[in-house]
C-alpha cells in the first residue's frame, strides 16, 4: 500500500456522507483527560476537551461539560493532552509518493508542524495541498532551494534569488555553506527589502558575528558558534564537523557571553543535537544501522546512514576530544535558554539516523540532557514554535480558539520526558488518528522495506 493510498483512505474515513456524518468527522471530545495547556508549566484535570472544524472550542471540567451529539468521544482517563510537536529542521523529499510516506511518519509520532529546509517548487504544491486539508500532513512552512556557493556565487545572483525566492512564495531563504560575504552581505540586504527572512547554516566567509549583527531568522546546528568559542591565541587549523575538531581549546568562559549577544540580536537556534550526537558516538555503524526506528526508511537510506557514519569515525577526532564535543554544545544550549535566547525544536530529518518523528523525541531527550527541565524542553516544540512564525493567538497552547493539533500521551511528558513517545493518538488539524491505526501503518511501512525491499 503506498502512501498516497494511506492518505486517500485515511481522508475517505474522514469524509461526510451527510449531515450526522459531518459531525462525526468533524468533531471530537476528549473526555476526562489531563490537560498540559503548555501556557506555564501545569496540568489541569478532569477536563473535556471540545474540538470542531480543526480547533478546539471549548475546554472545561469533564463533570460539567456533555459530549455534543454527533461527536467522537476520545477517552482521556489517565492521559495527557497537549500541543501537538514540532519539526523546525525537517526535509521533505521531492518524490511526492516517498514525501507523503515521510509526512505520515512525522505525524505517526506526534509531529503536527514541519519547517522545511531544503525547498523545491514541487513543495509549493504540496504545501498548499497540506495546509488546506486537501493532503493529511503536519502544517508545513518550507524554504526556497539551496543558497550556497554554487547555486549563487555572486551578489548580483543572491540579490536576484532573493527576489524570486519572494516571488514564488517561499517562506523564507535556506542558506548552505559556501556563501560567500559578499553574496551573503547582498542577500541579506535584498531580503530585508523585498520582506522574506533567512535561516540555517552560517557560512565560513560571513561567520557568527555577522550572522547576529544580520539577524538571520534561525542558525541551524548551532553552526558557527564553536569558531568563537576557541580560546584566544589557539593555534587552529580547519573546524572539521561543526567545529568539533575546536573542543579541546574551547574556552568555557565564553559561552554565555556569546548566548547573550545571540538573545540581544534576536537570532533563534535549531541545535539539531541528536545529529551531533551521532556523529559523536561511540556506537559502531552496524549497531546504529539496527536501531528499530530504521525499518521505516527504504534500504539505500540505511546504506547511506551506514557508510556516512563510516566515514565520519574514519575522520572524527579522538573519543575524549568528541565527547568534550557534546559537552560544549550542552552548555551553550543550556545558556542561550538561561539568556532567553529562543530555541526551537529540530533534529534534521531524515538525515543519518534521524528517522522522521522519532528522532524529534531523541531531540527532546537532548534537550533534558543539556541541563532543560522537560517543560523547558516542551515549550522549544510548542508554544516557541508558535511564536517564531507569529501564529501564538492560534497555535502553541491548548485552550479555546486555537488550532487542533494535538498529541494524546499515555504518560506524563513533564515527569519523564521519554513520555513523549507514549502517544495514545495524534490529532492533525481536526483529524483524530487513533493509535490502532497508526500502529497499522506503520507495519505497513515496515513490511514494504523488510529484508532490504522496496524503495
Amino acid at each position: 500500500m503506498s502512501a498516497r493510498t494511506w492518505t486517500l483512505l485515511a481522508l475517505a474515513a474522514l469524509a461526510p456522507t451527510g449531515t450526522d456524518a459531518v459531525a462525526q468527522a468533524r468533531a471530537y471530545a476528549f473526555v476526562d483527560v489531563t490537560v498540559i495547556p503548555m501556557d506555564r508549566e501545569r496540568v489541569i484535570e478532569h477536563q473535556t476537551v471540545i474540538v470542531r472544524d480543526g480547533r478546539i472550542v471549548q475546554v472545561g471540567p469533564a463533570d460539567r461539560m456533555a459530549v455534543p451529539q454527533g461527536a467522537t468521544s476520545i477517552d482521556g482517563r489517565g492521559r495527557f493532552l497537549m500541543p501537538g510537536l514540532a519539526e523546525m529542521h525537517a526535509h521533505v523529499p521531492t518524490d511526492m509518493d516517498y514525501a507523503e510516506e515521510v509526512l505520515f511518519l512525522y505525524m505517526a509520532h506526534g509531529v503536527t508542524t514541519i519547517r522545511g529546509m531544503l525547498g523545491h517548487p514541487s513543495h509549493l504544491t504540496l504545501r498548499r495541498q497540506v495546509n488546506a486539508g486537501e493532503k493529511l500532513g503536519p502544517r508545513f512552512w518550507t524554504s526556497g532551494p539551496s543558497v550556497n556557493g554554487n547555486s549563487v556565487p555572486t551578489a548580483e545572483a543572491a540579490e536576484r534569488t532573493a527576489r524570486e525566492q519572494k516571488a514564488a512564495g517561499y517562506d523564507f531563504i535556506k542558506i548552505h555553506p559556501g556563501l560567500s560575504r559578499p553574496a551573503f552581505d547582498a542577500l541579506a540586504a535584498t531580503a530585508d527589502a523585498v520582506g522574506i527572512r533567512f535561516a540555517g547554516h552560517v557560512p565560513a566567509d560571513v561567520g557568527l558575528r555577522r550572522a547576529l549583527d544580520a539577524h538571520y531568522s534561525s542558525i541551524d546546528h548551532l553552526d558557527g558558534y564553536m569558531d568563537l568559542l576557541v580560546a584566544d591565541g589557539a593555534a587552529t587549523s580547519g573546524g572539521g564537523w561543526f567545529g568539533a575538531n575546536y573542543a579541546p581549546i574551547v574556552d568555557d568562559t565564553k559561552v554565555v557571553g556569546l548566548a547573550r549577544a545571540t538573545k540581544i540580536a534576536g537570532v533563534w537556534n535549531v541545535p539539531t543535537q541528536t545529529l551531533m550526537d551521532s556523529y559523536a558516538s561511540d556506537e559502531t555503524p552496524t549497531a546504529m544501522a539496527a536501531r528499530p526506528e530504521l525499518r521505516y526508511m527504504p534500504p539505500a537510506t540505511r546504506n547511506q546512514w551506514h557508510n556516512w557514519k563510516e566515514r565520519s569515525a574514519a575522520q572524527a577526532p579522538p573519543a575524549d576530544a568528541r565527547r568534550r564535543f557534546i559537552e560544549i554544545r550542552r552548555r551553550l544550549i543550556k545558556a542561550l535558554h538561561d539568556e532567553g535566547a529562543g530555541l526551537l525544536l529540530g533534529s534534521d530529518a531524515p538525515q543519518v539516523f534521524n528517522v522522521p518523528g522519532v528522532s524529534v523525541h531523541q531531540e527532546l531527550v537532548a534537550m533534558v540532557a543539556a541541563g532543560l527541565t522537560p517543560y523547558q524542553a516542551l515549550v522549544t516544540g510548542t508554544r516557541n514554535i508558535a511564536l517564531f512564525f507569529g501564529v501564538q493567538d492560534r497555535a502553541g497552547t491548548v485552550e479555546q480558539g486555537r488550532w487542533a493539533d494535538l498529541i494524546l500521551l499515555d504518560a506524563n511528558p513533564l515527569a519523564d520526558i521519554r513520555n513523549t513517545s507514549r502517544l495514545a493518538g495524534v490529532m492533525v488539524r481536526g483529524h483524530w488518528l487513533p493509535r490502532g491505526e497508526i500502529d497499522q501503518r506503520l507495519a505497513t511501512l515496515a513490511a514494504k522495506y523488510v529484508d532490504g525491499g522496496g524503495r
